[in-house]
């Protein structure tokens, strides 16, 4: 993208003031020109859409410097869910610890939690996992895609919120390692009002069920990968049935109930 405009054309295009414009390139570093002979800034398209990303984040209530927090200073703008996964996928195989980060900070905050779960960070971690099973991205690079997203849920799983619904322990049934759609499950719960004991990968069912029992919970979830995990624990059901005022929930990719914002609203349904 040769830089060719000039900042009065860069006004013109956004709607943005040159003063303003000038105020976020020096305060904030969101644009870098190149300079004619003359010392006179020039812009490419590039940034065009920075400057109408920025102005779309003010617009829908970000002060300018968490907006430009936000942006960053990645080469790419991306603009929709689409373009979030896509963006992840690629900084990913790029090993861009910063650009991963980035994307997945935005993908939070531009969307809604569910949406943000459902069409943007389950379907890039499901790719990239694909891409490591054909050997197109290294265990340390999928590693570092799982790890931020699950550093980005655990920060939300710190926000503190009023107890509405009850308490809901969630726990990973016994064998299983991924906990990033549990997790998932616990910002979501959180959000809507519950109270969230997590106990993460490969719990014992009867030490979940214990801790229920002790929290006087109101829901035991677990999340199974394979329909190995979820056979096994519907057996560990039926030998040790829980207490008649504890909803269990199974879900999972190794269970038919995989949509997240379905499960929180069936939940729900358990303290109406």
């Amino acid at each position: 993208m040769p830089p060719s405009l000039n900042i009065s054309a860069l006004t013109r295009r956004t709607g943005i003031p040159s003063d303003t414009i000038r105020k976020w390139e020096q305060r904030y570093g969101v644009l870098h020109p190149g300079r004619t002979s003359g010392g006179q800034r020039r812009y490419n398209e590039l940034d065009v859409a920075r400057v109408e990303w920025l102005k779309a984040r003010i617009h829908e209530g970000y002060r300018i410097s968490e907006a430009a927090a936000l942006l960053g200073a990645g080469e790419t703008v991306a603009g929709s869910a689409e373009e979030l996964r896509n963006g992840i996928v690629a900084a990913t195989a790029a090993s861009d610890v910063e650009e991963v980060r980035r994307l997945v900070d935005q993908s939070l905050a531009l969307t809604s939690l569910a949406e943000a779960f459902a069409d943007v960070l389950g379907p890039a971690l499901v790719e990239i996992g694909e891409r490591w099973a054909r050997g197109d991205v290294s265990v340390a690079q999928e590693h570092l895609a799982s790890a931020t997203v699950r550093a980005a849920l655990q920060n939300l799983m710190s926000d503190q919120r009023a107890d509405v619904h009850g308490t809901a322990v969630l726990a990973c049934a016994p064998g299983e390692r991924h906990e990033i759609g549990l997790l998932m499950l616990a910002v979501l719960l959180r959000s809507d009002g519950w109270q969230v004991a997590y106990l993460g990968a490969d719990t014992p069912f009867a030490d979940a069920n214990e801790l229920a029992d002790t929290l006087d919970a109101v829901a035991l979830c677990f999340s199974a990968a394979s329909t190995e995990s979820a056979r096994a624990l519907d057996r560990e059901l039926e030998r040790r049935p829980p207490r008649d005022s504890l909803g269990v929930f199974v879900g999972g990719r190794g269970t038919t109930k995989t949509d997240l914002d379905d499960a929180v609203t069936q939940l729900r349904k358990l303290t109406a």
